[in-house]
């Protein structure tokens, strides 16, 4: 199983590439966290923007698609899209992201 943390312009932003991820089985769950502030170095130099995070469980053989799509439906030239492996946890949960995803 992985997780996908992805940052994006906006909410509406972050629950439509969720939504199209569940649509399409490549994430199980989706979760939206609004009103971040990032900071970070772009094109020399640095900037403090609002965003909001989008987290998807999945499994690890869908990382390279769901990494595919996310790119497709983002606004960003350069998205941060980082996949983190999950390593333990409610196994009725794990099975249930198996059981949801194509």
């Amino acid at each position: 199983m992985s997780m996908i943390y992805v940052t994006t312009g906006s909410r509406k932003e972050a629950l439509a590439i969720g939504r199209a991820l569940v649509e399409a089985r490549l994430a199980a769950c989706a979760n939206v966290l609004d009103n971040v502030t990032s900071v970070f170095r772009w094109q020399g130099a640095i900037e403090e923007e609002k965003e909001a995070v989008l987290i998807l469980k999945t499994r690890r053989d869908l990382v390279d698609e769901a990494t595919t799509r996310i790119k497709e439906l983002h606004s960003y030239d350069c998205p941060c899209v980082v996949s983190y492996a999950i390593t333990g946890g409610n196994g009725d949960f794990l099975d249930w992201i198996v059981k949801e995803t194509k």
